[in-house]
């Protein structure tokens, strides 16, 4: 298999600040895109072979998946403290400065992937009961799920920063490539372990953790090969180098606002969750499936973010102001779109799409009304997402973490009010959510706008250019 991909390892990077703006954006987009969709895809194939056995296991899986998304608050660290700075790095052309930061964001996130693996198998069971389930055995499955992922934490973690490196360099091919991989491996060995087929025994929630763990093992692998494959100076990374103490303090201050901002996300997303959970497993099981269906739009948006984030930082840090504001105003477009078609999708097909995961006629119910309540929000998500990845860019982290933190933030309250049995019920929750996304798109990107007509981003003189 490796000769039959090495030339798809072998892709070139990109310089993003020449050139079509526009083709670039694109070009580099849509494989981002279509890595984002591979990685909802992993969570897709275990929601839809899980779903087979009952909501009971998809609640199991949906609780214990709340602590391997939490791990993305340390990963987003170094995930976004590389992308910014190796791209910037490279529009200066400071090489050997965007290999030492490539080298310090794996090394930092290697150890948060022990820290966090290891805390995962300690306290589990307390993190589990946070949830109040009731049902004996939805707890145990959870438990299982739970210890399998933080066994494979290291992988988890590592291979979201290895795509940033690629993506801050303008090469978005190789990752998707190799996560496609990854994917067709899970798909395979997805249904042969939850089922039992062949010599697998039925393992059901124990397998689709065995097998989503060894693909994130065979994604690593390939990556370390194509790194190895390169030849650009920024690829020749050594993780048993002496950490350089600059490079992480540059890393944390431009990833801690936007990891502070996934793990509070995260921990909101918890403290809805027990909400939910009051009204039983179904709305729990419907939470998680409608989440991953929504998701078609918020993995599409954050493409274009990603793909943004490295467009501006090197032209950021080529001084090309005018082609940071084209490429935005041009990707703002694309996130508008997107939106609209997302908004119709989950009104007109909701139906559709969710009785594709789970068959019972009650949930497939209580499914449809979610999505049609998050479909009103979908536009303001796509340009809050889109708006984050300039704002990333530039390196001014903390403006759409704060945003994000205090609007996401305000869902909890919202909820408990809204849900209440006066007032929404169930639906309260699902309108908080989609309320927030509103307000979040509104006021982020219109931050944006005031801020960049009133010439505060680049710190000078740019009325030529921004108009």
């Amino acid at each position: 298999m490796y000769f039959l991909l090495k030339g798809g390892l072998m892709q070139k990077s990109i310089i993003l600040t020449e050139g079509s703006i526009t083709k670039k954006l694109v070009a580099l987009a849509i494989p981002i895109m279509g890595t984002s969709f591979i990685q909802m895809a992993y969570n897709m194939t275990d929601m839809i072979w899980i779903g087979k056995i009952g909501s009971n296991a998809v609640a199991a899986i949906g609780t214990a998946g709340f602590f391997t998304w939490l791990a993305m608050a340390f990963i987003m660290i170094s995930k976004v403290g590389a992308e910014v700075k190796v791209a910037q790095s490279i529009g200066e052309h400071k090489y050997k400065a965007a290999k030492s930061y490539a080298t310090t964001a794996i090394q930092i996130n290697l150890f948060f992937a022990f820290i966090y693996g290891l805390l995962l198998i300690i306290f589990r069971k307390p993190l589990l009961d946070f949830f109040r389930l009731g049902d004996v055995n939805i707890v145990n499955m959870a438990e299982v799920y739970l210890v399998v992922m933080a066994l494979g934490m290291i992988f988890y973690f590592i291979n979201p920063v290895f795509t940033s490196i690629f993506n801050a360099t303008g090469d978005s091919k190789t990752p998707f490539l190799i996560n496609t991989i990854g994917l067709i491996f899970n798909i395979v060995f997805d249904p042969l372990l939850i089922f039992g087929v062949g010599p697998f025994p039925r393992m059901e929630v124990l397998g689709a953790a065995i097998a989503t763990v060894m693909a994130q093992v065979v994604v690593s692998i390939f990556f370390i090969i194509a790194l190895k494959n390169r030849k650009e100076e920024f690829f020749k990374i050594n993780i048993f180098s002496k950490p350089d103490k600059d490079n992480i303090i540059s890393i944390f201050k431009l990833g801690l606002p936007v990891g502070s901002q996934s793990g509070l996300f995260t921990i909101f997303s918890i403290l809805l969750a027990r909400i939910i959970s009051k009204f039983g497993p179904i709305p729990i099981a419907v939470q998680k499936v409608g989440s991953q269906i929504e998701a078609i739009s918020w993995m599409t948006a954050g493409g274009f973010s990603t793909a943004l984030c490295s467009f501006i930082g090197q032209n950021y840090g080529a001084k090309k102001y005018d082609r940071v504001i084209k490429g935005y105003k041009a990707t703002m477009i694309l996130a508008t779109i997107l939106g609209i078609f997302t908004t119709a999708l989950l009104i007109f097909g909701g139906k559709f799409i969710f009785s594709l995961f789970i068959s019972e006629k009650e949930v497939v119910e209580y499914g449809v009304t979610y999505l049609r309540i998050l479909a009103y929000s979908q536009l303001f998500m796509c340009i809050e997402i889109t708006t984050t990845g300039a704002f990333n860019g530039l390196g001014k982290t903390a403006i759409p973490s704060i945003i994000s933190i205090v609007l996401t933030g305000l869902r909890v309250p919202a909820a408990f009010i809204l849900s209440s049995e006066n007032l929404l019920g169930l639906n309260g929750v699902w309108w908080s959510v989609s309320m927030s996304s509103v307000f979040k798109g509104i006021l982020m990107t219109g931050i944006f706008i005031i801020m960049l007509r009133l010439n505060k981003l680049f710190g000078k003189n740019l009325e030529s250019v921004s108009n």
